[in-house]
């Protein structure tokens, strides 16, 4: 996106989803030009308006270009019918906090949505081991009674046991994860039109911090190239 917007955020337009519906339907570059000004004044600036509120807390937040990535996929639609923030650099290996914005509901996520291969091995020795491990199913347990659910990321678990590990573990089907995060789901609601949906996001990711403080001490950054988001 453009340079930073210097407006407060005043929540999340209806224009925001209304238009993200339209390119649900018609993805194409004749609706993007038709509707450029919609999306600079509706969805471009708030987002970066939110982002500015939110830095203070969460530390350098970035936004994913609107253009798809088509190079190697099947589906030639050239624009994301999604908006996306997040702290992280990495589409593989990055810890922290995700926001994504579709035509009907808003994703918050927590943690780390794909480990890379390096933090895979780390994760793994980390629930094995009695004390962190321990204190994964603690966080887990705490979370849950506020409501947020510690799942295995964006991917599916492997479907075995990891070679090394026994397959009567008590945390055998955590070793199997490939991501460890926290995702809140909301459907549009009036609440998300008005400022205070900068609130609900700092709850969710606040209230997620513990696993993201976990991740970021028994796993840490990924040590292979870095990978970002593409755009």
């Amino acid at each position: 996106m453009a340079t930073r917007q210097a407006t407060e955020f005043g929540g999340f337009p209806r224009a925001l989803f209304t238009f993200l519906a339209g390119l649900e339907k018609d993805n194409s570059k004749s609706y993007w030009d038709a509707n450029k000004a919609t999306w600079e004044a509706e969805v471009r600036d708030p987002v970066q308006a939110l982002m500015a509120d939110l830095e203070p807390d969460f530390g350098p937040l970035r936004t994913f270009r609107p253009n798809r990535d088509v190079r190697f996929s099947k589906d030639k639609s050239p624009y994301k019918t999604w908006v996306g923030v997040t702290t992280s650099e990495r589409a593989v290996g990055g810890i922290g906090y995700f926001l994504r914005i579709e035509s009907g509901a808003i994703r918050l996520a927590c943690g780390s949505m794909v480990m890379a291969t390096d933090q895979l091995e780390r994760f793994r020795a980390a629930i094995d081991n009695a004390a962190s491990g321990a204190d994964f199913d603690k966080l887990s347990k705490q979370l849950a009674g506020k409501g947020l659910t510690v799942g295995p990321g964006r991917e599916d678990p492997f479907k075995r046991t990891p070679a090394g590990y026994p397959k009567d573990h008590p945390r055998e089907e955590i070793l199997r994860w490939k991501g460890a995060v926290v995702v809140k789901e909301y459907e549009q609601a009036v609440w998300m039109h008005k400022a205070g949906a900068a609130d609900k996001v700092r709850e969710v990711w606040s209230g997620a911090a513990p696993l993201t403080n976990w991740i970021t001490e028994h796993v840490g950054e990924s040590t292979t190239p870095v990978r970002r988001p593409r755009g």
